[in-house]
């Protein structure tokens, strides 16, 4: 692969991960802004019922969105210092820890996901995810592994 191709897969990297830091702020601050209507609406179908959220429960959803947003942006902040640095400049271990991070992340929050019958998440979030940011791994794998071969 020349220099222009893994660098253009290296900004997708960065940027997917820039706009997945937007998306955890929206997640933490706005998460029942109408962005996250289809997602509220099958938590609805799935856990209550079809019911409107009573107050509690809504309070409670709110706190736990805003501390998963807090953990999607500082997450995603990491993954783009890692991309902006040692995935740059083709360090095996930066792609590794992308990987371990990405598939750690999809694997538990998707059985978890599964596991509750709350399919919407795995394909409404974190399907979409793993694609975004799955793809420029798989597209610059070889730059890593033949650098070490070398």
């Amino acid at each position: 692969m020349d220099e222009k191709k893994f660098n253009f897969w290296q900004k997708w990297l960065t940027y997917s991960n820039v706009m997945t830091i937007g998306v955890g702020i929206i997640v933490a601050f706005a998460g029942n802004s109408t962005l996250f209507e289809l997602h509220n609406s099958y938590t609805k179908d799935v856990f209550f019922a079809g019911n409107e959220f009573e107050t509690n429960i809504l309070e409670f959803k709110n706190w736990l969105f805003g501390i998963i947003g807090g953990t999607i942006v500082g997450f995603h902040i990491l993954m783009v210092m890692i991309s902006e640095n040692s995935f740059k400049n083709k360090e095996i271990w930066a792609y590794k820890a992308m990987w371990f991070g990405l598939l750690s992340w999809f694997i538990i929050d998707s059985g978890i996901s599964v596991y509750y019958g709350a399919i919407h998440n795995v394909i409404l979030i974190n399907i979409i995810a793993l694609i975004l940011i799955g793809i420029p791994l798989i597209m610059t794998k070889k730059e890593f592994f033949q650098k070490n071969s070398n």
